[in-house]
């Protein structure tokens, strides 16, 4: 039998709190999921330091990268299978991609992107493309089938349609984050009807479009990603934790450069600090390792290492106030008076940070959207942009809110 083709000789289930059960039947699917570089993304967190805000958001990337396969899968398997528009032999290769979308994701990804300069986009292709098991499984369907994987989620595959499955405004990463992460983190705002958005999804030539009858399920699909993104994505003490994260791998590095004597030697570090790091030394380092070299930094000499990482590892967090320094030069310049003033450097225990989210980003001639806009299809055949149609999504549409703070100890007591 065709290894494309083969099937498990028994359906595996995965038991799930958002999807119910995670179903597999393609032998190539299971293949992937036992593969050491899938396998890593159980000790890398979906949230990052938002465990230490909502004690629950504990959920993995591996059990995202699950449930966006479990949504494609669904999609395919029960919508859009024997529709005309639909080329069922595309149904691996959109898999594939769903499940693997997020494999190069690093520990705490942002902050650590944000000291090394590491790219986890660019290292989901390394590990698709490298020696790896990932790679071997994939290479086993086609010599040309890993390189095809890596265009889906890159966004330049040229069938956008299986794109729009994985990467658009309204696609299976978003809604299975959204209700996963409002589960774990046991809010409501990232609740939705996915059930009658994915009944009312169909296949076009190049897309996939929404019947005009679930707008409205649309509508509140957009709210709530909005609302997850300012209460939880974006919430302030998730930020301090990684502004702590920051300085510490921050701190580390100045001190290698300096030939400092760590008295727990930075081994996983060392080709990140130089900047020249293969696939296996990335994929060798994820959150459980970062977490036990910050246990035994506790204790190092060098006084704002230590302090630094007691501060993240026992909860002690950095305060914070709206600011931004651009604007208010003279009290960000006070600010950093009074680090100093307790005899702190203003290098390490302070941290401007901003965040900004658009809501909906619809399509205006001549300009490129960050994701592919959502499109309704009318009654009369006639496909439509759904700020068109929704003056609810046009009013949030463009409209990106920008929040801008300043951490600080708090030892530091805000004056106002």
């Amino acid at each position: 039998m065709d290894y494309a083709t083969a099937k498990l000789a028994e359906e595996k289930v995965f038991k799930d709190p958002v999807h119910r059960y995670v179903h597999v039947r393609d032998q190539v699917i299971w293949d992937l999921i036992g593969t050491c570089e899938f396998q890593r993304l159980r000790r890398i967190r979906q949230l990052g330091t938002t465990y230490l805000v909502f004690h629950g958001a504990e959920h993995s990337r591996f059990t995202h990268s699950l449930g966006v396969y479990e949504i494609v899968r669904r999609i395919i398997d029960d919508v859009f299978s024997g529709r005309p528009e639909w080329d069922n032999n595309e149904r691996l290769l959109a898999l594939c991609a769903a499940l693997l979308h997020d494999l190069g994701h690093g520990p705490f990804s942002h902050a650590f992107e944000a000291v090394f300069g590491t790219d986890h986009e660019q290292y989901t292709r390394d590990i698709l493309l490298g020696n790896t098991e990932v790679n071997a499984v994939l290479r086993k369907v086609g010599n040309g089938f890993p390189e095809l994987v890596a265009q889906v989620i890159d966004n330049n595959y040229t069938n956008q349609q299986v794109v729009s499955l994985i990467s658009s405004q309204i696609d299976a990463d978003r809604m299975d984050y959204l209700q996963r992460d409002a589960y774990f983190t046991g809010v409501s705002y990232g609740h939705f009807d996915m059930e009658r958005i994915l009944r009312v999804m169909r296949p076009r030539k190049d897309m996939v479009v929404i019947k005009s009858s679930g707008m409205h399920a649309i509508e509140d699909y957009i709210m709530s990603r909005y609302q997850m993104y300012l209460q939880i994505y974006f919430h302030p003490v998730s930020r301090s934790a990684e502004a702590v994260l920051n300085h510490i791998l921050k701190r580390a590095k100045k001190l290698s450069e300096e030939n400092y004597k760590f008295t727990f030697e930075p081994v996983h570090f060392r080709p990140f600090f130089s900047g020249e790091v293969s696939l296996q030394q990335y994929l060798a380092l994820d959150e459980s390792i970062m977490l036990t070299y910050f246990q035994f930094w506790m204790y190092e000499t060098d006084q704002i290492l230590s302090d630094l990482c007691r501060r993240f590892i026992n909860r002690d967090l950095f305060e914070h106030m709206d600011l931004n320094p651009a604007e208010e030069p003279e009290r960000y310049a006070w600010l950093v008076e009074q680090v100093k003033a307790i005899g702190l450097d203003p290098e390490y225990y302070i941290k401007p940070d901003s965040t900004s989210d658009l809501p909906y980003d619809f399509y205006r001639p001549g300009v490129v959207p960050t994701k592919r806009p959502i499109y309704l299809e009318m009654p009369s055949g006639e496909i439509r942009e759904l700020a068109e149609q929704s003056h609810i999504v046009s009013a949030m549409a463009n409209n990106i809110k920008v929040d801008y703070k300043v951490y600080y100890p708090k030892e530091i007591h805000f004056l106002g």
